[in-house]
């Protein structure tokens, strides 16, 4: 691993996924209560042995490069050459933004040169999952190949927001086809279709060539999956699929891509359950992140009587909450989340320092950072009526963003 250079790309807009992406990166936004999506991409390097580490910046990056630098800094040692490093978009070529996944790698080829290492590797920052990159790495090296691309099964419904792969008996990618209208199905699963996960690995060189065809043809965009991929595959390169092997330790793979709203909400609900798909709690693998350091959550009132009753059942409570005679269930919240008296939160995201009035009934709905919701408010209850002041996704979750009006007529 001491000759892979690795670069997680961790610049996208993540339009998908507004308003939660107005003032942050996709990769920077809070998920399971105490992380950031990035972490786990992050833990997965660190657990594979990877310790010099780029991260591609670019949209509204300022909460997502303060969380590295406080959080993750700390774990590289810089006298051992270990290092971890962002690295917005580089202005050489006259442009200001990356114009996708190839060009962000085109534009740092100054410092993969510095690091003079055979092999990149590179990841996407906003995936959840557990994988081990040494397995993946030792793939690619015994095919001799000249990219290999790991890739996960998932329902074609999925699929169709997904780059989608077809292979040989002996993995030898046959085809690629970028968010297609109907994706190709496994032959044995029909009802499934095996996707690209963004994370490619090729050696440095095969790299610089592949990439030197954007000089010459410079385009509106520059992506992998929609450029560089069908090119190789026209030109007959040696392409090979890397099935992923999850280090999870459950029967069923989790790979999880929450590129939207409602499936960053069911990500975050796969947590609560009695028996998780995805294991936070196997210290084998374990999750890194940063958290100021905070008291530990409490639960406070217990009058049956009157009702006022602090409890929370089926939920992740992050350091620093407290339940002030509320109910919450089956809901994810974040440090220094206060929740009031008589209120009741079922099915919810509460992000750090959100504040839940009095009497306040909240159902389904994401609350953004430091958000006031006044006494006796009612949010998740009726659709038509919170569509007056907030974003509802397709499958009526309820985002009260940062400075959304929380107050009703």
């Amino acid at each position: 691993m001491e000759d892979v250079t690795t670069m997680i790309l961790a610049g996208g807009r993540g339009k998908r996924l507004a308003p939660l992406t107005l003032h942050r990166a996709k990769p920077a936004i809070r998920f399971g209560g105490i992380y950031r999506i990035i972490d786990f991409t992050l833990s997965n390097c660190l657990n594979s042995g990877l310790r010099r580490v780029f991260v591609l910046t670019q949209f509204a990056s300022s909460s997502l490069e303060r969380h590295l630098r406080l959080g993750w800094c700390r774990l590289f040692r810089a006298e051992l050459g270990e290092f971890i490093e962002a690295r917005p978009p580089q202005h050489y070529s006259g442009r200001e933004w990356y114009r996708g996944t190839a060009d962000s790698i085109y534009r740092n080829i100054d410092m993969i040169d510095k690091e003079d290492n055979s092999y990149l590797l590179i990841l996407s920052g906003d995936h959840v999952y557990k994988m081990d990159y040494r397995k993946m790495l030792e793939y690619h090296m015994n095919r001799e190949a000249d990219l290999t691309i790991a890739c996960v099964d998932m329902p074609l419904d999925i699929a169709k927001n997904l780059g989608v792969v077809t292979v040989d008996t002996n993995l030898h990618v046959l085809s690629f086809e970028e968010k297609p209208e109907n994706p190709a199905p496994l032959p044995s699963e029909p009802d499934r279709a095996i996707c690209n996960m963004g994370l490619y690995i090729l050696k440095r060189d095969f790299l610089k060539e592949i990439l030197s065809y954007e000089v010459i043809n410079p385009e509106e965009h520059f992506d992998f999956g929609t450029d560089i991929i069908p090119r190789l595959l026209q030109a007959k390169a040696n392409i090979s699929a890397y099935i992923f092997e999850d280090e999870n330790r459950k029967k069923e793979p989790y790979w999880r891509d929450i590129g939207t709203i409602d499936a960053y909400y069911k990500a975050n609900m796969d947590l609560i359950d009695v028996d998780p798909v995805f294991n936070l709690y196997d210290y084998s693998w374990p999750i890194r992140s940063f958290n100021s350091e905070l008291p530990p959550a409490k639960t406070v009132f217990n009058n049956e009587r009157e009702g006022r009753v602090g409890r929370a059942v089926d939920s992740l409570l992050s350091p620093g909450v407290i339940i002030s005679g509320g109910r919450v269930e089956k809901s994810v919240v974040s440090p220094e989340v206060r929740v009031g008296s008589f209120s009741d939160v079922y099915g919810c995201i509460l992000f750090d320092r959100v504040r839940v009035g009095r009497g306040s009934i909240l159902r389904n709905a994401i609350v953004d950072v430091g958000v006031q919701i006044p006494p006796n408010s009612r949010i998740g209850v009726d659709l038509e009526e919170d569509k007056k002041r907030f974003a509802i996704s397709d499958e009526g979750i309820v985002v009260v963003h940062a400075g959304a009006d929380v107050n009703e007529d």
